[in-house]
C-alpha cells in the first residue's frame, strides 16, 4: 500500500490541546474489578450520580417537584448574571421569555443555541442582557444532578437522571438493567417523547439530548421532532479519536459526562438548521474540527502560513456528514480573534437548496448563481462579514480579475468542503499567487494517494497532513453508512464479452463504436429495470412507499435512449414509473484523479444540438407531470437542477437517470437502488456507491447496486485504495447462497442462521401460530420469527430469491410452465432442481405467523408496562420486536379494500370473503383496530352494483364517516360528557391521530364532579380508555363528528 495511510500521531506539538475527543483513555474495566454479576437500574443509577457529583456535579437529591425546578433556575440564572429578580420580575421573565406557554420543543431549543441572550426591563426601568448561557467562557456554566423527578402517569418505576445546565433541564438519561436490549431501550424513551416528555413540567421542553444506557452499551441522540431523525440509526456511541467506541456507562460518564466535555458538545458541537432540527455532533466531527481549529492556532503561532505544513486535511467517508462538519469547522474559525476572512468553498453543484438555505444565514450575499464576482467583491469588504461562502468557480474568476484587494494581505482561512473539484488545479495555483497569508484545509471522501493520482499532486502534497481520519470501515462499524450489495447482472449473454471487459484501451473503443448501446442491450436491460424496479426498492410490500433509485449511465446518448426505451416499455402499464434524467455540458477539464466523474456546468445550452433537443424533451415531460415550467437555459436549468433534487428526496420521483450529475455531493436517503451501465472506478465508483448508502431506518439494510458491467474487480480495487485488504469482507453484503444456507459473521465470530434453517424451525416449533401459549413459547417464537422478518428483509433484494418466490407460483407439475421460467431466467436444469429442494415460507403462513407476532406484541405490552421484571420467571429483555420491519410489510387500508372488491368479483361467498380480510387485517400493525369496522362494511353493504376499485373506497369512507359519527354521539351520550368539549377534543385527537392525556383538554370533556370524589380519577381513566380505542378504530376516516 506504501506509507500514504499509516495513522498520523496527532500530539507532535506542546501546545496544550485541550481536546474533548481524547487520543488516550484508559478504560475503567482495565484498572477495576468489573462489577460484579448483575445490576439493577437502582445500582446503576447510584453509581452514576456518585461518578458525576466526584467530577465536580452538586447532586440535589431534594429537588424532585416544578417547583423546586423553578426555584433552582431563578437561583442559578440569577448568579449567571449578577442580578435579582423580584418575585413580579422573574414572573414576567418567564412569561416574556423563558417559559412562554405557547414555546414549542422547537422554540426552546432555539433559545438554547441560538437567541439565548434576552434583554430584560426591570421594574425601575434599567435593561440587562440577560444569559441562559454563558457560550465565551464555558465553564461559568453550572451543572447540576436530579433524579426521580416527580412524575404523574403511568410509568411510575423509571430509572431518570437528569442534568441541568443553569438549573434548566438540558440532558435526560435514561437506564435501563444490563441486559435489557439497546434496541428496546430506545424504543421505550420514544414511546415517552411522543407523550411528551414530562408534559407537566414545561422546563423540560428544554431537553437538547437524551442519553440511554443499559450499563454495557451507552448512546446519545438529540431531542428533535423530526419523523426521519429519530429512528434508532441516528443514535451514536461516544468515541476517542482514533474512533475507538466508548460504550460501558462508566467509561462514557469519565468522558462524555466530564464538566467540560459535556457544555462544549451542548454549547459548541450541537446546530440548529433552517428545517428547525437539532443536530448533535458525532464524536469523529467534533475531532476533525477541534483539531482544525488547534492547527490554525498552532500555525499562526508559529508563522506556519501558505504552506502545506500549516494546513491539513480530514478524510471522512462520503455520507458520514462531512458538510456539517466543515461548516462547524468555518464558523468556528470565524470566531478566532487574528482572523480576517474565513472563505467557506463549495462546489457549485453541490448548492441544493436545503444547503444553500444553511449559507445564507451566516452569509446573505454568499450565494447566487452568478459565476459574476462583484457581489464576492462586496461580500469581502464587508467588516461585519467574516465568513465567506463561495464557489471555487466564482474565487477562481476574483481572483483573475482583481489584481489587488486588502483580502490578499489578510489573515485567511480557506475551508474546502470537497477538496478535488473542477479547476481545482488553476485555483490552487492563483491562490498561492494572491494570498499572503492563509492555511488551507480540505475535507474528502476520497483522497487522492499516489495509488490513483494522475499528476504529481496528492490531496497530501497540496493541503498537508491528514488531521482525522473516519474512513468507509469506522462508518460501517458505527452504522453510520449501509455497506453495499454489488450485484452484476449478466442476462444478456451476447453481449458478455463486452460486457465483462476490463482493458481500459478497449473499453473506450467500444464506448466510441457504441457497441453498448445495440438496440437489443439497450431493451434489455431496460426490461430487467422494470421488471425489478418494485422489488428492488421494497415497492411490493404492503403500503408500496419503499424507496427510489438512480440509473447512472455512460453518456448523454446511453441516457437517450435508455430513457425512451423505459417509457415505451411502461406505455400501457397503470402504474408508471415517473422517470427524469438530467445532464448538462462537461467541458473537458483535467482530472487529478483516477475515475474521477467528468464535471457538468451548468450550461446545457452549450451541448450539441441532439443532446440540446433531448434534454428539453424530458424537461417538458417533467414539466407536464410535476406542472412547473422549466426550461434549458442557465438559470432555469439551475432551478430545475434544484426542484429535482427535491423531489427524488421527497420521493416524487421513482427513476432518475444521470450521466454525472447528482453521482456526487447529492443526498437522498430514501434512495436504496443504483443501477449501473457506466465504468466507475476507484474514486467515481465510491462517491456514485455511496448515493444509495445513507442511513434511514431498519427496512433500509444496504445500498442495492446492480450493475451491468462487470464491475467487481474495480469494486475490490477502490474499496481496498479507501479502506484496507480486509474491508471489502465489511463493506459488501454477503453471498445470497450464504444468507439460505447460514455463515459465520467475521466481525462478531458468531455462527448465523440460514433462511432454510429458520424456516424448517418454525415449521417444526410452531406448525400451528394461533396455539401458541405457554410464555416462554411466546419469547422462543418472537425471537425466531424476528429472525425470519430480518433475513427475508435482506433476501428479496436478491434476484434469486425473486425467482425463488416466482417458481412457489408454478405449477411444479407441468413440464412446459417449468421449462418456460427456466428459460426466462436464463437458469440450467441443475439451478432449477436445486430451488425446488428449497422450503419457502407461503405468503399465507407468514401472514398467520405476523399475525401472531403482533398478538404477542400487543399481549407484552399489556402485561408488562409498568411491572417490574423481578416479578417474572421468564426474561424478556434481550428481546426486540422488529417493529419497523413489520411496517414496511404495512399494508394501508385501500390495499385491503381493493383486496375485497377482487375478492367479491370471483366469489360471492361473504363468510369465505370475511375469513381473508380478517387474517390481512390482524398481519398488519396500524390496520387491526379496524377489523370490526371492516368486517361490518362487507356484511352492511351491497357489494355487486360497485364497478371499480375506486368505488369501493369511497363507499367504504362514506360508511365509515357516518359509524364515525354515530358511535362519538352514543359515546358522549352514555358517558355524559360535555358535548361540545368532547366533539373539539376528539376531533383534535383524531387529527394528531393518537389522544394525549395531557394538558387539561381532556378535563373539560368529563362530566362535572369534584376532582376529590374517589371516582373522579377512574372515571377519567375509563372516559380516556374509551377515547383512546375510538381513536384508534377512525384514525384516518376524515370526515366530521
Amino acid at each position: 500500500m506504501g506509507g500514504n495511510k499509516t495513522m498520523i500521531q496527532y500530539n507532535t506539538i506542546a501546545e496544550l490541546q485541550n481536546f474533548i475527543v481524547l487520543d488516550n483513555f484508559t478504560k475503567s474495566s482495565m484498572v477495576n474489578e468489573p462489577p460484579a454479576g448483575y445490576q439493577t437500574e437502582a445500582v446503576l443509577e447510584h453509581e452514576l450520580i456518585e461518578d458525576l457529583e466526584y467530577q465536580g456535579y452538586e447532586y440535589l437529591p431534594a429537588l424532585t417537584t416544578p417547583e423546586g425546578l423553578l426555584a433552582n433556575v431563578r437561583k442559578q440564572l440569577q448568579t449567571l448574571n449578577n442580578a435579582v429578580f423580584t418575585d413580579a420580575e422573574w414572573q414576567r421573565f418567564m412569561d416574556e421569555y423563558l417559559d412562554k406557554p405557547s414555546d414549542s420543543i422547537i422554540d426552546k431549543n432555539r433559545k438554547v443555541q441560538d437567541d439565548y441572550i434576552y434583554d430584560f426591563v426591570f421594574d425601575d426601568g434599567h435593561i440587562q442582557n440577560i444569559y441562559l448561557v454563558d457560550k465565551q467562557n464555558i465553564a461559568r456554566n453550572k451543572v447540576q444532578v436530579i433524579n426521580q423527578f416527580e412524575q404523574t402517569g403511568t410509568q411510575a418505576n423509571r430509572y431518570d437522571v437528569t442534568i441541568l445546565v443553569n438549573g434548566l433541564p438540558m440532558v435526560q438519561v435514561e437506564l435501563k438493567r444490563r441486559g435489557v436490549a439497546i434496541r428496546e431501550a430506545f424504543n421505550q424513551v420514544h414511546r415517552y417523547s411522543k407523550e411528551s416528555f414530562n408534559s407537566e413540567c414545561s422546563l423540560y421542553k428544554y431537553l437538547q439530548i437524551f442519553v440511554i444506557s443499559n450499563g454495557t452499551d451507552t448512546r446519545y441522540f438529540a431531542n428533535t421532532v423530526k419523523r426521519d431523525k429519530n429512528s434508532f440509526d441516528f443514535t451514536m456511541n461516544w468515541a476517542k479519536a482514533d474512533n475507538t467506541l466508548i460504550k460501558d456507562l462508566k467509561d462514557f460518564t469519565a468522558t462524555f459526562f466530564q464538566n467540560n466535555t459535556l457544555l462544549q458538545v451542548l454549547l459548541t458541537y450541537s446546530v440548529f438548521d433552517t428545517s428547525n432540527t437539532l443536530l448533535i455532533m458525532r464524536p469523529y466531527q467534533i475531532a476533525a474540527t477541534e483539531r482544525l481549529i488547534w492547527k490554525i492556532k498552532s500555525s499562526y503561532q508559529a508563522k506556519q502560513w501558505s504552506k502545506p505544513e500549516g494546513g491539513g486535511y480530514i478524510w471522512h467517508t462520503t455520507g458520514s456528514g462531512k458538510t456539517l462538519t466543515s461548516f462547524k469547522a468555518a464558523r468556528l474559525a470565524t470566531e478566532l480573534d487574528f482572523i480576517d476572512k474565513v472563505f467557506f468553498v463549495v462546489d457549485r453543484k453541490d448548492l441544493d437548496y436545503q444547503t444553500m438555505k444553511e449559507y445564507q444565514r451566516f452569509s446573505p450575499d454568499s450565494v447566487n448563481g452568478s459565476e459574476s464576482t462583484a457581489g464576492l467583491k462586496r461580500n469581502i469588504e464587508k467588516d461585519d462579514n467574516k465568513i465567506i461562502v463561495t464557489t471555487i468557480q466564482k474565487l477562481n474568476n476574483l481572483m483573475k480579475s482583481e489584481a489587488s484587494l486588502p483580502v490578499y494581505g489578510q489573515q485567511v482561512v480557506f475551508i474546502f468542503d470537497e477538496c478535488h473539484r473542477s479547476q481545482f488545479g488553476e485555483a490552487q495555483k492563483n491562490l498561492k499567487k494572491k494570498f499572503k497569508r492563509y492555511y488551507q484545509f480540505g475535507f474528502t471522501g476520497t483522497p487522492i494517494f499516489q495509488e490513483n493520482a494522475l499528476g504529481a499532486e496528492t490531496t497530501a502534497s497540496v493541503f498537508g497532513r491528514e488531521l482525522h481520519s473516519y474512513v468507509i470501515t469506522d462508518a460501517i462499524r458505527d452504522e453510520k453508512v449501509l455497506k453495499f450489495k454489488v450485484d452484476y447482472n449478466d442476462v444478456r449473454p451476447q453481449f458478455k464479452d463486452l460486457e465483462t471487459e476490463q482493458d481500459e484501451i478497449k473499453l473506450t473503443a467500444a464506448e466510441n463504436k457504441k457497441l453498448l448501446l445495440h438496440p437489443d442491450r439497450i431493451k434489455e436491460v431496460s426490461q430487467y429495470i422494470l421488471q425489478n424496479f418494485r422489488i428492488k426498492t421494497h415497492r411490493n410490500q404492503g403500503n408500496g412507499k419503499g424507496f427510489n433509485a438512480m440509473f447512472a449511465v455512460n453518456s448523454v446518448e446511453a441516457a437517450k435512449l435508455y430513457y425512451e426505451e423505459l417509457n415505451n416499455l411502461q406505455e400501457d402499464n397503470d402504474k408508471k414509473l415517473k422517470i427524469a434524467t438530467i445532464f448538462s455540458f462537461a467541458p473537458n477539464e483535467e482530472q487529478n484523479a483516477i475515475g474521477d466523474i467528468l464535471e457538468e456546468n451548468f450550461e446545457p445550452t452549450a451541448m450539441d444540438s441532439s443532446a440540446k433537443e433531448f434534454l428539453t424533451k424530458a424537461i417538458n415531460d417533467y414539466n407536464a407531470i410535476f406542472k412547473t415550467s422549466f426550461g434549458v437555459d442557465s438559470k432555469e436549468f439551475q432551478n430545475y437542477y434544484r426542484d429535482l433534487a427535491k423531489r427524488v428526496k421527497s420521493q416524487e420521483v421513482d427513476l432518475i437517470i444521470v450521466v454525472g450529475m447528482f453521482l456526487t455531493g447529492f443526498d437522498a436517503p430514501t434512495l436504496n437502488t443504483l443501477f449501473v451501465d457506466k465504468n466507475l472506478r476507484y474514486h467515481g465508483l465510491m462517491q456514485a456507491f455511496s448515493r444509495t448508502n445513507r442511513i434511514y431506518d431498519a427496512t433500509k439494510t444496504f445500498g442495492n447496486i446492480i450493475t451491468f458491467r462487470d464491475l467487481e474487480q474495480a469494486t475490490i480495487d477502490a474499496i481496498t485504495l479507501f479502506g484496507d485488504k480486509n474491508t471489502k469482507n465489511m463493506v459488501l453484503e454477503k453471498s445470497y447462497e450464504e444468507y439460505l444456507k447460514g455463515f459465520t459473521d467475521i466481525a462478531t465470530g458468531e455462527a448465523r442462521r440460514g433462511y432454510v434453517d429458520i424456516v424448517k424451525e418454525l415449521k417444526e416449533r410452531f406448525p400451528q401460530p394461533d396455539e401458541i401459549t405457554t410464555e416462554a413459547d411466546k419469547k422462543a417464537f418472537v425471537k425466531l420469527f424476528g429472525d425470519y422478518l430480518k433475513i427475508e428483509n435482506i433476501l428479496q433484494n436478491y434476484d434469486e430469491f425473486t425467482n425463488l418466490k416466482k417458481l412457489q407460483k408454478i405449477d411444479k407439475g407441468d413440464p412446459d410452465a417449468l421449462e418456460a421460467f427456466k428459460n426466462s431466467h436464463f437458469l440450467t436444469d441443475e439451478e432449477v432442481s436445486a430451488m425446488m429442494e428449497v422450503d419457502v415460507l407461503q405468503e399465507r403462513n407468514a401472514q398467520d405467523y405476523r399475525s401472531t407476532y403482533n398478538d404477542i406484541r400487543d399481549w407484552f405490552r399489556m402485561e408488562r408496562e409498568g411491572k417490574a421484571s423481578e416479578e417474572y420467571k421468564i426474561d424478556w429483555d434481550d428481546v426486540v420486536f422488529e417493529v419497523d420491519l413489520l411496517k414496511s410489510q404495512e399494508i394501508d387500508l385501500d390495499y385491503i379494500l381493493e383486496l375485497v372488491f377482487e375478492h367479491n368479483k370471483k366469489t360471492k361467498d361473504k363468510d369465505a370473503l370475511v375469513d381473508e380480510v380478517r387474517r390481512i387485517i390482524r398481519s398488519s400493525i396500524g390496520n387491526r383496530a379496524k377489523e370490526g369496522l371492516i368486517v361490518d362494511f362487507i356484511h352492511e353493504t351491497d357489494l355487486e352494483p360497485i364497478q371499480d376499485k375506486a368505488d369501493v373506497i369511497s363507499a367504504f369512507f362514506s360508511y365509515a364517516q357516518k359509524k364515525q359519527k354515530e358511535e362519538a354521539d352514543k359515546l358522549i351520550t352514555e358517558e355524559q360528557l360535555n358535548m361540545e368539549a368532547a366533539k373539539r377534543y376528539i376531533q383534535t385527537s383524531l387529527k394528531h391521530e393518537f389522544a394525549s392525556e395531557n394538558g387539561t383538554d381532556l378535563n373539560a370533556v368529563l362530566p362535572k364532579m369534584s376532582p376529590l370524589n374517589p371516582q373522579y380519577l377512574t372515571k377519567k381513566q375509563s372516559v380516556f380508555q374509551k377515547i383512546a380505542t375510538f381513536i384508534e378504530k377512525f384514525k384516518g376516516i376524515g370526515g366530521t363528528i
